[in-house]
């Protein structure tokens, strides 16, 4: 008989600015419910989503506000590239 696996959904919202950040800042974070809220709201808004557990582990370890480490700069620039794709195509109307 095979276990089933319930794992806990996380989340983790990253705001960066650029010419104004020097790097991405964590402004939302939470597991459960509140995770379910933070995707919830960003699929409201429009905001991409992507789903990288061992990333949003690493980045549910910061405060509020804090500027994502630069060890992990590499993995968060191809998420936020993915999002200005993303954004991109949505403006020149294209899928």
């Amino acid at each position: 008989m095979e276990e089933e696996k319930n794992e806990i959904k996380k989340a983790v919202a990253l705001k960066y600015e650029r010419g104004k950040d020097a790097a991405p800042k964590v402004t939302a974070k939470g597991t459960g419910l509140i995770a379910e809220k933070i995707l919830e709201i960003a699929e409201k808004e429009g905001i991409p989503i992507t789903e990288d557990p061992d990333l949003v582990t690493a980045l549910a370890r910061l405060d509020f506000y804090d500027q994502i480490p630069p060890e992990l700069y590499r993995a968060v620039a191809e998420i936020l590239a993915f999002a200005y794709s993303i954004n991109n195509k949505m403006k020149t109307g294209m899928k």
